[in-house]
């Protein structure tokens, strides 16, 4: 894969996880598709007027998740299916320094990625689910100036409050993120264990803010 394409791909999946923010009151009776449509223009458009996130300002790209994004996913259980079984061994301090260094190394992604943002746009295909659905598939095709990539978005609906739409796993181009990883992590864990697989991860984000 060229360093070209890695880009293009990281750069849809920044933007489009991007759409998922700032979930108004109102938007909780919205189809899951007409939702992840309507935020991704929103979105679209403010990357296109901020200079800052166009260029990938780390610290700003930051504060825009934890304060946007991160509430309308469920990090929880995206970093529970990344670790596999063995999540279910890992301590109540291991699985917050787990989802911590996680989110971190995906924002660096989207850092790196947002300033080219300025020149994609995104077709929602037509949901095939029924109204009592728990669990959707969002499929979408980004634009951009190569050919058209293929995003896919898992979404469970989540009951009581705060609930709606939450995002909680990514399929770019046939490759589900979650499961990328959890191939990644179960050989970390298999030679270090869980705290070697939280050392490997906070070193790599330590190499990647010196880089940004």
């Amino acid at each position: 894969m060229t360093r070209q394409l890695l880009i293009r791909l990281f750069t849809a999946l920044a933007v489009s996880m991007a759409g998922l923010l700032a979930l108004p009151a109102q938007a909780q009776e919205e189809a899951a598709d007409v939702l992840i449509k309507r935020l991704s223009v929103e979105v679209l458009d403010s990357i296109k007027a901020d200079p800052t996130l166009r260029s990938g300002d780390v610290s700003r790209i930051i504060a825009l998740v934890d304060s946007k994004l991160m509430p309308n996913m469920n990090f929880k259980r995206m970093t529970a299916s990344a670790v596999g079984p063995t999540w279910r061994q890992v301590t109540p301090e291991q699985q917050k320094r787990l989802q911590e260094e996680f989110k971190i190394l995906l924002v660096r992604t989207y850092a790196g990625a947002v300033a080219q943002a300025n020149d994609l746009s995104f077709t929602v295909k037509p949901l095939r689910a029924a109204t009592d659905d728990k669990e959707v598939v969002v499929r979408t095709e980004v634009k951009g100036r190569g050919d058209p990539i293929q995003l896919d978005y898992r979404l469970e609906r989540t009951p009581g409050e705060g609930a709606g739409w939450k995002i909680y796993n990514l399929n770019v181009m046939g490759v589900w993120l979650v499961e990328t990883y959890r191939s990644q992590f179960a050989q970390e864990i298999s030679v270090k264990g869980i705290d070697g697989l939280i050392e490997k991860l906070a070193d790599r984000n330590k190499n990647n803010a010196k880089k940004s």
